[in-house]
């Protein structure tokens, strides 16, 4: 099976040498994603809310541009720079997937790239007809 990269400009541009997902068979392994504004490669303003919500509709777009949707993640990593907010993040979470439940790790962290309070990365299944 080959590897293909996948790539939006719909969610921020990769910071590093890596793709924003790449896709091998029926698999799609989205990159961590933190909270960067994809227009301007900047860190969101806000809060630890703001920056969690930004993260997931960053990766929702880079799924949606592998042709998938929340539903078909069956893994999700999450890093936290404060464990304390776990509760707060679960919140916000839960509604992002609307009832949808994917394995998932939540860890602590000392510090992320760009001073970001959150980072995400996720493994989803594409169903093909």
């Amino acid at each position: 099976m080959s590897c293909r990269s996948i790539e939006t400009n719909r969610a921020p541009a990769a910071i590093g040498p890596y793709s924003q997902a790449v896709s091998v068979g029926e698999w799609v392994f989205l990159s961590g994603q933190i909270p960067l504004v994809p227009e301007t490669g900047e860190l969101v303003a806000g809060d630890f809310g703001e920056q969690a919500r930004q993260v997931l509709k960053n990766l929702g777009q880079v799924l949606a541009a592998a042709g998938c949707s929340w539903k078909d993640v069956v893994s999700v990593d999450v890093f936290l720079t404060d464990l304390g907010r776990f509760a707060e993040f679960n919140g916000i979470y839960s509604e992002h997937l609307e009832g949808h439940k994917p394995a998932r790790a939540v860890v602590e962290v000392k510090g992320l790239p760009r001073g970001a309070l959150i980072e995400m990365k996720c493994v989803a299944h594409q169903h093909r007809a």
